[in-house]
């Protein structure tokens, strides 16, 4: 059948939360599924001469000739489904999410295509569950024909759709008596967002069937949530907000619109037996995309360790997790519309997905320059120019090594100034300062107040790793590195491997350093530091072909071979390193 093209009314539905009710009870889930098909949207959508187009799992795309049959037929199923869910608990509720468009639309047999299909799908993602979102269009053309209200939301830019769409929700009244509530409308005011990463942390659900079991779930929110709020950089709702939805079936992205936050965290915890199962997952209030998500079991013998260590770990991956979203927003702006922040986040975001070369770093330091020259006082930035100078340094990048020493001490020491309660400032100064050889006990105190402060930090315990190396205690730097990979288990840099490995080979071992150095450098391919711990493990293991080959590989990289390596303060260790890289070179022509 050839393809045809119309105006039309178009429907898109789907279930809030289905993935929590398959989890919960898939069978009974799937059942009430039919019976609510059966009895209720699919005779509605016959009622109103509609089609039904397809249906996606929890899913119905539905096309009417005319608009006005379509919201009065999205209005009705809504009333019935309020009605049919008074008396289900909260957590077992079905509840749609409609979004209704009229715009040109392609048929192509019994499927159809074009953007007023998309946008109704994007509406019924705006859409809390039991409302409707309607466009501008479907507005203008029921709002004297219907006698329903409409609340404006404003433009919204939405996936994929090149222009914002001004959207519309649908006031639904289900009174059939003075105590109904009244669904789809938000009984909350919008909140702005505020001028830093925001999020809230919802009530986990109980899933055990055992209302004792409450105590766990609420004790491991408010863990998490201290544990968030260490987190500087991060506004953190308050217990006493987050915990105003708990027993209530949410919609997380009107929650992120009702408590101005950008991003949310919900979760579950089911026990069986004297075990536990925790699951969480982050969503990003404005798109409802997930983020991050993970399970975490455990023994109910400690249930106060048990929180701890939960909430040490969700506060670990949620960081670098939530820093990486903040990452892709700001490279989505406007250049003409860059804070000092956004410039920040442009320096560091390659370099956090693991972009080690010279001109990342060159470019990361101008974006800093920019950010600098915005906000002289600001922290994070100063902090990072300074880091950024010791990496040309030690790689052997820079032209004027006097000069990056000079400079990074500078900022280091203006970042101190301005954010000294700051862990992820205090922690890059306190690298940067033992770094270029200042007072290295003095250094290790800052980077042991940093972790004081937020004993979550991922990256944080690994800065401690290498300043652990550079005092000579190889032992304790690896636990450090091993802490930093704990608590942020998915971050795939070399960094981690490559401190390992160097702790490997100062306590001469050196085939445990090969295999962790040989890791790290299939993780970062260009890191200059690597090739020349790899290069000397490889010379005092005997393996000189393997060592001159790794040579060859690093003078492509840079022109520095033998470093100074005064950082090393151990001066065996710093012999031992440098006695094998020169074996290592000494052949190489």
């Amino acid at each position: 059948m050839a393809s045809t093209r119309r105006l039309a009314a178009i429907l898109a539905a789907d279930v809030a939360g289905y993935s929590r009710l398959m989890g919960a009870d898939e069978e009974g889930t799937l059942a009430e599924l039919k019976a609510i098909r059966g009895e209720l949207s699919d005779p509605k959508v016959k009622e109103h001469r509609g089609r039904i187009v397809k249906t996606t799992g929890d899913g119905l795309l539905i096309e009417f000739a005319s608009v006005v049959d379509a919201v009065r037929c999205a209005v009705e199923v809504q009333r019935a489904m309020a009605e049919r869910n008074a008396d289900v608990p909260l957590d077992r509720r079905i509840e749609l999410r409609m979004g209704i468009n009229l715009g040109d639309i392609i048929r192509d047999g019994r499927d159809i295509y074009g953007d007023g299909v998309n946008v109704a799908a994007r509406l019924k993602a705006l859409a809390e569950p039991g409302g409707i979102c309607v466009s501008r269009v479907v507005r203008d053309q029921v709002r004297d024909k219907l006698g329903f209200s409409f609340e404006d939301m404003g433009e919204q830019q939405v996936k994929n759709i090149a222009r914002p769409v001004r959207v519309h929700r649908v006031l639904l009244s289900t009174q059939t008596g003075p105590s109904k509530p009244v669904v789809g409308v938000a009984t909350k005011p919008s909140l702005a967002l505020p001028d830093k990463p925001s999020i809230a942390v919802l009530p986990f659900q109980n899933m055990s069937g055992d209302p004792e079991q409450e105590y766990f779930a609420d004790g491991m929110v408010e863990e998490i949530i201290t544990a968030l709020s260490r987190i500087r950089w991060l506004f953190v709702i308050a217990r006493n907000s987050s915990f105003t939805y708990k027993g209530q079936a949410i919609d997380v992205k009107q929650v992120g619109r009702e408590l101005g936050v950008r991003y949310v965290l919900e979760g579950s915890v089911r026990k069986g037996g004297g075990r536990v199962r925790i699951t969480a997952q982050l969503i990003e209030g404005e798109t409802g995309a997930h983020l991050w998500a993970d399970r975490f079991d455990g023994l109910l013998e400690d249930v106060f360790d048990l929180q701890d260590k939960v909430a040490s770990s969700v506060a670990g991956v949620i960081e670098p997790a939530l820093q990486a979203a903040e990452i892709r927003r700001s490279a989505a702006r406007p250049t003409n519309d860059l804070t000092a922040y956004d410039l920040y986040l442009r320096a560091i975001g390659p370099i956090r997905s693991g972009e080690r070369g010279k001109e990342r770093y060159l470019q990361g330091l101008d974006l800093l320059r920019e950010a600098i020259k915005l906000d002289p006082r600001y922290g994070p930035a100063l902090a990072c120019a300074a880091f950024h100078h010791s990496v040309l340094h030690v790689t052997g990048w820079s032209s004027e090594p006097d000069a990056n020493r000079l400079e990074g001490l500078d900022l280091a020491h203006r970042a101190l100034t301005v954010a000294s309660n700051e862990p992820m400032v205090l922690s890059q100064v306190a690298r940067v300062l033992g770094y270029f050889g200042e007072d290295l006990p003095a250094a290790i105190a800052l980077m042991d107040r940093a972790i004081e402060l937020n004993p979550s930090f991922a990256l944080g315990w690994q800065w401690s790793g290498w300043l652990r190396l550079w005092a000579g205690q190889p032992d304790v730097g690896i636990g450090h590195f091993e802490t930093s990979m704990r608590l942020n288990p998915l971050d795939g840099r070399a960094d981690p491997y490559l401190g390992i490995g160097m702790g490997h080979l100062f306590a001469r071992r050196f085939e445990d350093a090969a295999a962790s150095l040989l890791l790290s450098l299939q993780k970062g391919p260009s890191w200059v530091p690597t090739y020349r711990f790899l290069a000397s493990c490889y010379a005092h293991l005997g393996r000189l072909d393997e060592a001159h080959e790794t040579v060859r590989r690093l003078r492509i990289l840079t022109t520095e071979v033998v470093p100074s390596a005064t950082h090393w303060r151990n001066p065996e260790h710093r012999e031992l390193f440098l006695s094998g890289l020169r074996m290592a070179a000494g052949e190489v022509t």
